[in-house]
């Protein structure tokens, strides 16, 4: 947000600790997916669910900006609109 991208956090489940490295990885996910949107997504928001299941954490950010940008782990356009990056974690 304070880098001027609208940004809506959602958290499904009940949060729990993570291990050290997921927690950094999960971090590490959605920081680099908003700061994708906010270079090539030109005008938009994002938002950001974390859910929480028995054996993983799974991430989804999403934004509504102009179009697809390449990611590393899953991507891919968000039903047409904007982008969006998804992860799953050992937990």
């Amino acid at each position: 947000r304070e880098a001027g991208l609208p940004v809506e956090l959602h958290v499904e489940g009940e949060a729990r600790q993570l291990p050290p490295g997921v927690d950094l990885s999960a971090y590490r996910i959605v920081q680099e997916a908003l700061t994708n949107a906010l270079k090539h997504a030109g005008p938009a928001t994002a938002q950001v669910v974390v859910r929480y299941r028995p054996e993983e954490v799974e991430l989804e950010i999403t934004d509504d900006g102009r179009g697809p940008v390449d990611g590393e782990v899953e991507g891919g356009t968000n039903g047409g609109r904007g982008y969006a990056v998804r992860a799953r974690l050992p937990a």
